[in-house]
């Protein structure tokens, strides 16, 4: 008899320990599965402007999702697009609209953010303001000399980015210079342009708003200020979005999937706008 009930004891301390395990913590049942975290790696490539935006992102995402890894990899957008076509990586970065033959070849863009073009000067540049039209004309080597737009009497010197740059061609698309431009440098990255314009007195060159520093001076455009309101209400001409690139029919891997959910949520939009941008969910 005492050989049963402790049979007995022992079957019951089994099945307690068993409801247990399938239990949480409030007392709800637990899904294994669905709570398991996710891991791994999210390789972005692409848009040197978007450099601040996705660093911020993967810098917050990181901070709640300690088994995920978000790397970037600033090419440039065409070779970003280049990238996620040939399953190179997982998100592209484009800081432009996905074109018709792009799209036509299987790519879907997901617009995260709004972002301003500055046109930027040296500090020390008397011009404060250009219109669309004398920044097309400085371009294309039509107004030559600061003098004859309200500067100094120097040579103007143009630094623009390299072809396949969607910071160049959002800049030629609204300015209508599109293969017209007669730059001096093209330069590979934001930075680089940034650095170069800080640099020279007599420079002017075009850069993300949202990597824009006090090294160099962003002019008004046609009286509009660029800061993130003007390119939210679209009173400041020169803007573009930021795209992310997923190829159509391919699933995403967990991790960067969590990742890309977290990037066009709300709960990402104080977090891009602090670096700059302009949030599309807000």
């Amino acid at each position: 008899m005492k050989k049963l009930i402790s049979l007995i004891l022992a079957a019951l301390m089994a099945l307690s320990l068993f409801a247990a395990c399938g239990k949480s913590d409030n007392g709800g049942t637990t899904d294994n599965k669905d709570n398991a975290e996710v891991t791994g790696t999210v390789s972005t490539d692409g848009s040197t402007s978007m450099e601040k935006v996705i660093m911020s992102l993967g810098e917050a995402f990181q901070a709640d999702n300690k088994g995920i890894t978000v790397g970037y990899n600033p090419t440039g957008s065409g070779s970003g697009i280049t990238a996620v076509s040939e399953g190179r990586c997982d998100i592209g970065l484009a800081s432009r609209a996905l074109k018709d033959d792009e799209k036509a070849s299987g790519l879907k863009e997901t617009v995260l953010a709004l972002d301003g073009i500055a046109i930027i000067v040296n500090p020390e540049n008397k011009v404060s303001d250009l219109s669309i039209e004398q920044i097309a004309k400085i371009y294309t080597g039509k107004i030559t000399n600061w003098k004859d737009v309200g500067g100094d009497d120097a040579e103007i010197v143009l630094i623009g980015r390299e072809a396949g740059s969607g910071t160049r061609d959002g800049f030629e698309s609204i300015t209508d210079t599109k293969d017209a431009c007669k730059y001096r440098q093209e330069l590979t990255s934001t930075g680089d342009v940034i650095t170069t314009v800080a640099g020279n007195p007599n420079a002017i060159g075009y850069a993300s708003l949202a990597s824009v520093k006090d090294t160099v001076k962003a002019l008004s455009v046609g009286g509009v200020a660029p800061t993130e309101a003007t390119v939210s209400d679209g009173s400041y001409a020169v803007q573009r979005p930021f795209v992310l690139v997923t190829k159509d029919g391919t699933e995403l891997s967990a991790a960067a999937q969590k990742f890309f959910d977290y990037a066009t949520s709300a709960a990402a939009a104080d977090v891009i706008s602090a670096a700059g941008a302009v949030p599309v969910s807000k």
